[in-house]
């Protein structure tokens, strides 16, 4: 590997020599050419250990130049940008060759974590295709994806199996651990040494933890850890069989994970870490999954989350899960020590609207099917080697700098909502799931211009001494506090659902519109962009994942009036992570159950009654054919009080009872909801 390194080196500071390749394609294989060896640069500094000795402002000035081209002051004329690579370098070549600089660029993180195989790869890759212009002045733009094809399908049992032994095995999923545990936090200097841009939210988290107090950072992440505990005593799921704890977060965070870190060892797990990818083999189209940074070029990811379109076919498909299978298969007696991802997520961001590119790659219609065909059945082989009635998981979440200047008090705040007493939320949302279980459906209705108008159908109990229907959600799994849900019966449930505003995976969506009949999706719109044709584009891609449909998977009543209150106060609702969000009004989740993979695990509320509304017609699929039963995507669209007309539950006898009027709880026993509302 050394010696391919070398070569790939010496290769590169002669590509920046060279005058074999013909403009404008000359200028750009010299600048990615310059970039890798900006990277050779950083791997001298990391080895002989003069990273660690260089000043904050020296490090500043080294990862400006490493991120120069996916910053958003030098973006419009970057070949990061297809549309700018385009202009330069034509069509298909432009957008192509885009998508070769993105690939490549994933390398800062790989030097940081001295994974240079990945680095000699990629620089391999630009020699390739950089040959193949020095044989023919403007190559056909099929050769070019031929190499690149063969790139991401001959390495994907490098970076797709590397990823899967990243998330299971503590031994090798440790950089970002070793850092945390090892570093001095208080030296905020360690920031620029794990492989990501720092922006002014990662280093201001990290100072603003740094100035609280142990007491405080311990009441956060106790909270956190707890949470992940309480989730496998309230599934009847045994930790003590589990050995290994998957930890997602944003930079800047590390001192409450540390503390994490040692109450999960108290549980006997190991923490593993792993970063966000930056290959097209292994990186998510619509969310970054692992340790990531806050403050990136939001633009820039959006731009290529499609360039997998540049190898998805069957073959590549086939490739793929094979890798996966083998790898699960290799490792799988550590894969049965996981016990699940422990995620703490962020909000307060600026908005990021983002601009459709035409000069993006674009997956097509059979590639849109083949991804969602693939994700499906990686799906099930995850679960088939790591099973979801044997895992759980926890999140939180927490605001960065970026919310704006009342940062400090919003995040106080947010440690306030997020350790709310459990004990009194308990007793209030059992008093409403008692009334909503004598309910046959529930009516849900918008106020004002909120045109939402749903009928959603309740599983019916058999043995109402025993069972019930919604589940009450305390500080466990989901923090913070404040919900009760379920699966609805899907035959019946019909209506419009409606939210004037409401932020899902990071993109705003304005008076998004959705229709279902029979439980499934049928309409759909939003006002977004001053095309119908675009608007429901974005929401194809963004809420249905390219599914042609999708069941309403929850059903819930949001009961966090405190954490509605502080976004009223401080003007943040748009800014809430879902997690919060959903807590602050009804909800709905359109795709898999909260039960998915793991339905038939038994589940009991605080009262000793077993939830039986975990599956619906769709999941039930899943003993015939689980291809049919998930989808790998839940996501929750929350309708604010303040929009919210009535909930009211219809009983057989046509009987109604009112949880919600005019945005106020007035069941009784559940009126003290509004005292932050008032």
């Amino acid at each position: 590997m050394e010696e391919r390194y070398n070569l790939a080196i010496d290769r590169m500071k002669a590509i920046i020599e060279e005058k074999t390749v013909a403009e404008p394609y000359r200028e750009y294989f010299q600048h990615v050419a310059r970039f890798i060896l900006k990277l050779d640069e950083l791997k001298q500094n990391v080895e002989s250990g003069k990273q660690k000795e260089m000043s904050e402002e020296e490090l500043q000035e080294e990862m400006k130049d490493l991120y120069a081209d996916e910053l958003e002051a030098n973006y419009e004329k970057s070949y990061a940008n297809p549309a700018y690579a385009v202009s330069v370098l034509g069509g298909e070549l432009g957008s192509f060759l885009s998508a070769v600089y993105t690939e490549i660029r994933g390398g800062i993180s790989y030097v940081q974590e001295q994974r240079m195989e990945y680095v000699v790869i990629g620089a391999e890759l630009l020699i390739e295709i950089y040959n193949k212009f020095e044989e023919e002045k403007q190559p056909q733009p099929e050769s070019l994806k031929e190499i690149f094809y063969w790139y991401a399908s001959d390495y994907c049992d490098v970076f797709a199996a590397d990823r899967i032994k990243d998330q299971i095995d503590p031994e090798r999923g440790c950089f970002i651990v070793n850092m945390i545990m090892n570093e001095d936090l208080s030296d905020l200097r360690y920031l620029y040494r794990m492989g990501e841009y720092v922006g002014v939210n990662e280093r201001e988290t990290a100072a603003y933890l740094n100035s609280l107090s142990q007491e405080k950072i311990d009441k956060m992440a106790d909270t956190f850890s707890e949470g992940y505990r309480i989730g496998f005593v309230n599934t009847g799921k045994d930790l003590s069989k589990k050995s290994v704890v998957n930890i997602y977060y944003a930079m800047g965070f590390e001192r409450i994970v540390k503390k994490a870190i040692e109450n999960f060892a108290k549980m006997g797990l190991k923490p593993s870490i792993f970063r966000t990818s930056h290959s097209v083999i292994t990186r998510g189209r619509n969310s970054q999954i692992g340790f990531f940074n806050i403050s990136g070029n939001k633009q820039y990811v959006y731009d290529h989350r499609d360039d997998i379109g540049l190898v998805m076919d069957k073959q590549y498909v086939e490739r793929k899960l094979e890798v996966m299978r083998t790898t699960y298969e290799q490792n799988k007696e550590i894969a049965a020590g996981y016990a699940g991802p422990a995620v703490i997520d962020i909000f307060g961001e600026k908005t990021f609207v983002p601009q459709a590119k035409p000069e993006a790659v674009k997956l097509s219609e059979k590639q849109e099917e083949l991804l969602v065909a693939m994700n499906g059945r990686a799906g099930r082989l995850t679960n088939e080697y790591l099973p979801g009635d044997e895992r759980s998981f926890t999140i939180i979440s927490w605001p960065v700098p970026e919310i704006g200047e009342q940062y400090h008090e919003i995040f106080d705040e947010t440690i306030k909502i997020n350790t709310l007493d459990y004990k009194l939320y308990q007793k209030v949302q059992q008093t409403m799931i008692d009334a909503l279980d004598k309910g046959e459906y529930v009516k849900v209705t918008g106020s004002g211009e909120n045109q939402t108008d749903l009928k959603v159908m309740l599983h019916p109990l058999a043995d109402p001494a025993k069972e019930t229907i919604f589940e009450n959600c305390v500080a466990d799994v989901n923090i913070p506090v404040g919900e009760v849900f379920t699966s609805p019966v899907l035959e019946g449930t019909e209506g419009t659902l409606f939210v004037s505003k409401v932020f899902l995976h990071g993109l705003p969506y304005y008076n998004l519109k959705i229709s279902f009949k029979e439980g499934k999706i049928t309409e759909y719109t939003c006002t977004n962009f001053d095309s119908e044709e675009e608007n429901k584009k974005y929401i194809f891609d963004n809420i249905l994942h390219n599914h042609q449909t999708l069941p309403i998977g929850e059903f819930a009543i949001g009961t966090n009036t405190t954490a509605y209150a502080v976004a009223k106060k401080y003007d943040i609702a748009d800014k809430y992570t879902i997690l919060i969000a959903e807590k602050t009004g009804p909800h709905f989740a359109v795709g898999d159950t909260c039960y998915s993979w793991a339905e038939d695990v038994k589940v009991y509320n605080p009262d000793g009654k077993e939830i039986i509304a975990r599956d619906n017609s769709i999941s039930i699929l899943r003993k015939e054919d689980p291809s049919k039963a998930y989808f790998q995507c839940h996501t929750d669209i929350t309708i604010p009080y303040d929009e919210l007309g009535s909930i009211v539950v219809v009983a057989k006898d046509g009987t109604e009872t009112e949880i919600i009027r005019d945005g106020r709880f007035v069941l009784p026993g559940t009126e003290i909801l509004n005292e932050p509302l008032n």
